[in-house]
């Protein structure tokens, strides 16, 4: 029977290894999705030696591991670790990399690699992972003196967490790992041309900006995931409760603002809504707070906000004038330059009631809607129950990439601040069940909903054996429709309806070649019930309205992971619609 060894003390001699786990431990890092191989055992040997310090899940697929690691991160503010081994291990956590590093994520991703005097050499399990990741790393290192270690990872951690968020890897070479050196725990940083400080806003654009506010007939704030990183939410809800100025989201920026206040317009964009949308293509004064100006938000540049001025507030300066450019572009920390702005600008509630009467009428004509008499389940009408019944809990929803995650974003009104894990800039399918598992870790007492389609629910199933194996009571809404909807969708609006691959039963289903006709695939395949139950899991297939409340219910009261297989029509789009390049003038409305 194995036994659980001591950590060494701080001041002995100590292998790589224990350097890194005893420098994540003084970090306060209290949890590690790590999933182990030949390159990183020595790293696996050493947690076991801080067990009581820091908890390791063991996912069942290193993409999972750095989904887990992003789903906590995303929903505390604090850095996700994540370790693989060399080769294989490593490439598999590139895509939650690159995924974190077009969402703004901290994250901390350590891989084991070949020793040092075989790098280069095409070794076993060699891959040069610096060289892969560079492009999708906000920094990254190759480790090759076990004396750099405690400095790398104060460094990696300092860059991953200041300024504008985002990943960095750690390579980390096995006979490094296995080296004995006596650690110095107090060793400077070294990151020349790095500036992590907080950034003030610059003398007198706070004023330049409460001036052009003061002025503005018609502005609208547009918000993104800036303003949840900064931790800016309750500045940001002042701001609006001072000046009664209309919000508009970005699919990142959804809970910055709670969706029931009457002042939010929920979501913009392709599938935003068109009140949203309307707004911001009138208004006159567009304010970007913590936004990028992403495409599947503008539409068409030079018709987006072509009559606003526009005031953008950004920590990072590469994104200011990128995509479009700014009026009065404030790099800043939109905490800060937030809480200054507050101080300057006064209500004005009478001086754009005009407009924001136009807003409310936009939003009371055009909400988003779906045909509640349908005799089956819609997807909408699914996250609507969802919503409704669980308003009044601490509750976090992770989705994964296509129509479902879209519907999540229409109909589940987000109220707080980092409750929704979506991969909005990288769309990674098979993201929703590892985040929610993340989340689920971070916050034992709350529930944790992953909202997905059976095409992303599918890229990561094996998570289901992680939420058993560590007693994480995850739901899974799936809305099962036995296709790639959204791609289904745009072969519909755009494609005569030619079906190219899309349908996700069996191939000798008349529909596997042909135009769709029918409501609901004629096959279901596979059984996720019996998969669920399978790995361990509660599990309940339903497909009739009537029979929807209660079996939410079954899913919700469940002590452990469930898996609520929702049987849903493959033909319903994701609508309004603003087709790609296009501009709020060519709306797809039905």
């Amino acid at each position: 029977m194995s036994t659980t060894p001591r950590p060494p003390a701080d001041t002995d001699t100590m292998s790589g290894a224990d350097i890194l786990v005893k420098s994540l431990v003084d970090r306060d890092v209290r949890v590690i999705f790590a999933y182990p191989g030949g390159a990183s055992m020595p790293i696996h040997q050493a947690l076991r030696r801080y067990a009581d310090r820091i908890r390791t899940v063991l996912p069942r697929h290193e993409q999972g591991g750095g989904f887990a690691a992003q789903g906590y991160a995303r929903s505390t503010g604090r850095p996700g670790v994540c370790i693989a081994t060399s080769g294989p291990g490593a490439t598999n956590l590139v895509t939650a990399i690159a995924d974190a590093k077009l969402d703004s994520v901290p994250l901390i991703a350590v891989t084991g690699q070949v020793a040092t005097p075989v790098i280069g050499s095409d070794a076993f399990q060699e891959t040069p992972m610096v060289e892969v990741c560079r492009g999708i790393t906000k920094h990254h290192y190759l480790v090759t003196d076990v004396n750099d270690i405690t400095r790398i990872v104060c460094e990696a951690f300092h860059v991953a967490t200041t300024g504008r968020p985002g990943p960095v890897l750690i390579d980390l070479p096995k006979d490094v790992q296995m080296t004995n050196c006596t650690p110095q725990w107090d060793v400077p940083m070294n990151l020349p041309g790095y500036d992590g400080r907080r950034k003030e806003p610059a003398s007198g654009a706070i004023e330049q900006a409460a001036a052009a506010i003061r002025m503005a007939k018609r502005p609208v704030v547009y918000c993104g995931g800036g303003i949840i990183a900064a931790d800016a939410s309750e500045e940001l809800r002042e701001f609006v409760r001072i000046t009664g100025i209309p919000v508009a989201m970005t699919i990142m920026g959804l809970g910055a603002f709670p969706a029931d206040d009457p002042l939010s317009l929920d979501m913009l964009g392709m599938h935003g809504s068109t009140y949203a949308n309307r707004a911001v293509r009138d208004c006159d004064l567009l304010l970007a707070f913590g936004v990028r100006f992403d495409d599947r938000v503008t539409g068409k540049v030079s018709e987006f906000a072509k009559r606003a001025r526009i005031v953008h507030i950004d920590i990072d300066p590469s994104e200011l004038n990128k995509i479009k450019p700014a009026h009065l572009p404030i790099v800043a920390d939109l905490q800060s330059a937030l809480r200054a702005l507050n101080k300057q600008v006064e209500s004005m509630r009478q001086e754009i009631a005009v407009w924001v009467e136009q807003c409310q009428q936009w939003k009371r004509e055009l909400p988003f809607h779906y045909n509640q008499q349908f005799d089956g389940i819609l997807q909408q009408h699914a996250i609507a129950t969802l919503c409704e019944k669980t308003r009044e809990r601490k509750t976090i929803i992770a989705s994964g990439v296509g129509q479902h995650q879209m519907w999540t974003a229409q109909f589940y009104k987000f109220r707080y601040p980092r409750t929704w894990l979506s991969s909005s800039g990288l769309g990674t399918m098979g993201f929703g069940l590892p985040a929610a598992m993340g989340a689920q870790v971070a916050h034992p007492d709350a529930l944790v909903v992953d909202i997905d389609g059976d095409g992303s629910f599918q890229m990561n199933i094996q998570e289901l054996a992680t939420c058993y194996c560590e007693n994480l009571p995850v739901k899974v809404l799936l809305l099962n429709n036995q296709h790639l909807g959204m791609v289904v969708q745009w072969e519909d609006r755009f494609m005569a309806g030619n079906r190219a691959h899309t349908y996700l039963g069996p191939i000798h289903h008349a529909e596997a070649s042909g135009k769709g006709q029918g409501v609901y695939a004629a096959e279901r395949y596979p059984d996720y019930v019996t998969i669920a139950k399978g790995y361990g899991c509660g599990a309940a297939t339903v497909s009739r309205k009537s029979d929807l409340s209660d079996a939410m219910d079954e899913m919700l009261a469940a002590t452990g992971p469930f898996v609520l297989d929702v049987q849903v029509p493959y033909m319903e789009h994701v609508l309004p619609m603003i087709p790609a390049g296009h501009s709020v003038d060519d709306t797809i409305m039905q």
